[in-house]
């Protein structure tokens, strides 16, 4: 999104950079936007719903990437639109996943003569003309007319001489803001309430993201026009169906040829409103709030295969959610392990288990389905990899949200899935939970963690410039030894973690490692150098590791 010089080109490193905030960003302002929603349903879920939209591209183009800005810009971008189409929910989420898909595939097919400016407007404008065509009956002073706003903008700023990104997105952020405290002159159900779309409200959440992105400024937001103290009341929405309007929201993704489509359309739209149906290239996500959920479903089987399938009754969404809340007790751990004989080790000291792991993390929404559905009215999260911490604050954070004091969860950020191992070791429920916490927290920092593993690519580390194939050895997160055989360095790695002390090695074998002949003769070697200490060896099938070591 920003100009290199001498050439048209988006940096992906300013893409990975953008998602991140945008999800920041989003998470902060859920609560506000979800307080906002009345159109089309007073459901309270269009922030919370944009918000795991982001966060699932954002997780689809980390995974394909890793992380690493040097990638090929356009399979991430690809990557970003179709993690964004399976992650969609909700009327919002669908028509924001719609979006973002139209801007990546811009963003990817621009070329090196191309201006950025000119290319990030178009982006807009066609992602603007993909919203108002995925929704069945577009209604202004909703996102819909804030994203033309803000596409009118950049436009309007891309046709200047010196324009860069960085212009067209403030230029487009700035309309947003505008146009949002305009909404509730365009919609009676917004101006009787007295709050701005809510809808609009997140689309201008993740374009204000795109601005502090290039310029760093963060602009300030827009809410009621009321003044800031505009609280929302619950208003009924009319429509044709019935006197309150469709009972149910039915979602799913549909596996159809594009010319099954517009027939599908059709008939959704006979059978109630708020229908959106995006994707192409035989995926699509399909979204219509409705009474007759059967019709609804039977209209995607006579179209292709329907999966996935979510059905939302809006009269017992919150009555649900009060329902449940009391239901919770006890304590649980949650814990992401990167490989099977690591699953089953949490498993077995009584953790529910989100499978991850290097290439494999675990997203936002996976995490909240572990920690809402265990049970427990005390969780704790061990992540067990640094780049998830994030994510499972945020899932944390929204589950306790979302339980209205029903729940306590804590999350320990573990770095590594010997960190999670040591900290789950000491996990003791008959504790205070804060006590539990702390005692497993400290405990994890104090387990000095290593790793080996191969070089998949040349790069410069701490330890010196390794090759493709080279063996690397992992302290604390950092290459400290570059080698050619994985028994010396792994000894390496043994010598330093175990430099500083210690009663208790922990070595767990990866998947290259199967039968555990690294693993056993490392076991041995602790044993022969250090008597006084102890050796346990776990197999745990982990990708792209053949040695975890934790040292206590």
């Amino acid at each position: 999104m920003e100009e290199v010089p001498g050439r048209g080109a988006i940096s992906l490193a300013v893409v990975l950079r953008f998602v991140d905030i945008a999800v920041e960003a989003l998470a902060e302002a859920r609560e506000e936007v979800d307080a906002l929603n009345v159109y089309p349903v007073p459901d309270g879920d269009t922030g919370t719903n944009m918000w795991l939209t982001v966060s699932a591209a954002r997780d689809a183009v980390r995974e394909a990437t890793g992380g690493d800005p040097s990638s090929a810009l356009g399979p991430a971008l690809a990557a970003l639109a179709r993690g964004a189409l399976l992650g969609a929910r909700g009327n919002s989420g669908v028509i924001f996943s719609e979006m973002l898909g139209a801007i990546a595939r811009r963003l990817a097919a621009g070329s090196p003569q191309e201006r950025n400016a000119v290319v990030m407007a178009e982006a807009l404008r066609q992602a603007n003309e993909a919203a108002y065509a995925a929704v069945g009956e577009p209604v202004e002073g909703t996102m819909l007319t804030v994203g033309r706003a803000a596409a009118d903008a950049a436009a309007e700023r891309a046709a200047q001489p010196d324009a860069r990104a960085r212009d067209v997105f403030a230029a487009a952020a700035e309309a947003a803001r505008t146009a949002l405290a305009r909404t509730p002159e365009q919609l009676a159900v917004l101006r009787d309430a007295g709050v701005v779309d809510a809808g609009g409200r997140g689309l201008s959440v993740v374009l204000d993201a795109a601005e502090t992105v290039l310029t760093g400024r963060r602009p300030v937001p827009v809410t009621a026009p009321l003044g800031s103290h505009a609280i929302p009341q619950p208003v009924a929405v009319r429509h044709d169906l019935s006197p309150d309007g469709p009972s149910y929201e039915v979602m799913y993704l549909l596996d159809a040829a594009d010319d099954r489509i517009p027939p599908l359309r059709k008939a959704l739209a006979d059978l109630g409103d708020s229908l959106v149906v995006v994707g192409g290239e035989g995926l699509w996500n399909v979204h219509v709030h409705v009474d007759d959920v059967g019709a609804a479903i039977e209209a995607g089987i006579e179209a292709g295969r329907p999966h996935r399938v979510r059905v939302t009754h809006f009269a017992d969404q919150r009555a649900e959610n009060r329902r449940r809340a009391p239901a919770r007790t006890g304590r649980k751990v949650v814990a992401v392990a990167a490989g099977p004989g690591l699953a089953r080790l949490f498993e077995e000291a009584g953790a529910v288990v989100v499978h991850g792991g290097p290439g494999r993390r675990p997203s936002t929404g996976e995490l909240l389905e572990a920690i809402t559905s265990c049970g427990a009215s005390e969780v704790v999260v061990l992540p067990n990899d640094h780049d998830s911490v994030r994510v499972a604050q945020v899932a944390a954070s929204t589950a306790e949200t979302d339980a209205h004091g029903g729940l306590r969860v804590a999350v320990i950020p573990t770095p590594a899935q010997v960190s999670g191992l040591a900290a789950l070791a000491v996990h003791e429920p008959g504790r205070s939970f804060d006590q539990d916490v702390l005692e497993m927290t400290a405990t994890a920092r104090h387990a000095r963690q290593g790793a080996v593993t191969v070089a998949a690519r040349r790069a410069m580390t701490m330890a010196g410039p390794c090759e493709v194939g080279d063996v690397l050895g992992v302290v604390a997160g950092d290459f400290v030894v570059v080698g050619d055989d994985l028994l010396d360095v792994a000894t390496q790695v043994l010598d330093r973690l175990l430099g500083g002390g210690g009663e208790l090695v922990t070595i767990v074998a990866g998947a290259e490692d199967a039968h555990g002949a690294l693993a056993t003769r490392c076991a041995g070697w602790v044993e022969e150098r250090h008597p006084a200490v102890d050796v346990v060896v776990y197999d745990g099938g982990q990708e792209r590791y053949p040695l975890l070591v934790a040292v206590e």
